[in-house]
């Protein structure tokens, strides 16, 4: 509820002066739910009539790829990756375009994290 109060403030606050950082919004909702809330908010900030900022909006939600083709002001980056073997490599390199791959076990691996989500430190 805390992360819809602050969406909603964002919305209702932000400008075309404005720059916004979001990191999952919907998370945590039905994936349905989520997707939904997701969407309506990067189309609302994206419609220059309505706030039309600068935005950063980090998703897991991969059916918002299509965005970029179906509305203005909206591009797709992602972080290059060289895959080898079973590993992956995070190149730190933005490239443009969406992935259609999820790196999350990865990211777990490389942050050493268990099967149970134990930390395990060095």
């Amino acid at each position: 509820m805390v992360e819809m109060m602050e969406v909603s403030n964002i919305l209702k606050d932000a400008t075309s002066n404005s720059l916004v950082i979001l990191d999952e919004i919907g998370r945590g909702t039905s994936t349905y739910d989520g997707l939904s809330i997701a969407w309506a908010v990067a189309e609302y900030i994206a419609d220059k009539e309505k706030v039309g900022c600068k935005t950063l909006f980090a998703t897991h939600y991969h059916e918002l790829i299509d965005m970029a083709e179906k509305t203005d002001g909206i591009k797709n980056f992602s972080v290059a990756v060289k895959e080898k073997g079973e590993d992956i490599i995070f190149l730190r390199k933005i490239i443009e375009g969406g992935t259609d791959e999820s790196y999350g076990i990865h990211v777990a691996k490389l942050a050493r994290c268990s099967k149970t989500s134990n930390y395990k430190s060095k």
